[in-house]
């Protein structure tokens, strides 16, 4: 990267503060184990090649990563504070798992809030960060997205669709009403449905409850459907409801949101661990 900048071997070479000859060596090295010509070199000037302006463009990635695994490890003991609610907390775990590997002396805090407090206390200082599904916004705040997450409908069982494998939107729609979540409770995951919805036509039925209630409403309901997150119905064990795969797959963003002071290789370090949150690491917890 420093003789890309320089365009000079002795320039770069006075930067990195090592002798010549080691600089024109180590690049020289680089360009045997990638089997390709870097540099264009000669009495008058030095110059990329083709292949060096994608290897440059790689290496400062690759540079930054390494620079936010530092932060996260050379950061001293600390407590962080987050923001989740139920569904939520198996892969905020996971992800504060990879976090606390890099940084043992990591304190975590938990606290479980509805979205608008939630948004709400991260603005305020309450909180560190917090977590939501779709995306969220408001004055103050950086969002993040940082995983991503199949949605699945969900029926009674006594739904005409009830039986099927998998099913469309399209066909939910014709069936009965919609039942989305209460904006009040939850807007990002709200408008985060509606949008997914709304090209199915779908009419909009009464608003679900919160957590497990949701699961329990459907049951009750012969003819409306809902959406939720792969798994989340089938884990509560309930035996009244079908949750179902959509043909073709849907799938909804998840946030990580945090003040807008926050160090940008901080928030960097924190949605790389939930984006590495494996699903299979997921379901085992």
């Amino acid at each position: 990267m420093t003789v890309a900048e320089e365009l000079h071997f002795g320039r770069a070479a006075e930067r990195l503060h090592i002798v010549q000859p080691a600089v024109s060596q180590q690049v020289a090295r680089l360009e045997r184990e990638l089997g390709t010509r870097l540099l264009d070199r000669s009495s008058r000037h030095v110059r990329l090649t083709p292949a060096g302006h994608r290897v440059l463009a790689a290496a400062r990635e690759a540079l930054a990563a390494a620079e936010r695994v530092r932060a996260v490890v050379d950061a001293p003991a600390t407590r962080i504070r987050v923001g989740t609610a139920p569904g939520l907390t198996g892969r905020l775990e996971l992800a504060l798992r990879r976090l606390q590997e890099c940084s043992p002396d990591l304190e975590v805090q938990l606290f479980d809030l509805p979205v608008p407090e939630r948004l709400s206390a991260v603005t305020d200082g309450l909180l560190d960060l917090a977590v939501a599904r779709g995306e969220p916004s408001g004055p103050g705040l950086v969002v993040r997205p940082a995983w991503s997450e199949q949605l699945h409908a969900v029926v009674s069982d006594r739904h005409p669709l009830g039986r099927r494998s998998s099913v469309r939107l399209s066909a939910l729609a014709a069936a009965g009403p919609f039942r989305p979540p209460c904006r009040d409770t939850d807007p990002p995951w709200h408008d985060a449905l509606a949008r997914t919805v709304a090209p199915s036509g779908a009419r909009m039925g009464r608003p679900v409850g919160v957590g497990e209630a949701v699961v329990a409403e459907m049951g009750a309901d012969p003819t409306g459907w809902t959406l939720l997150p792969a798994g989340r119905a089938a884990a509560s064990g309930a035996s009244r409801v079908r949750e179902i795969p959509l043909d073709p797959p849907v799938t909804v963003t998840g946030s990580v949101v945090a003040p807008s002071s926050t160090t940008p290789g901080c928030l960097a370090a924190v949605v790389d661990a939930f984006r590495d949150a494996d699903l299979t690491d997921l379901a085992s917890a």
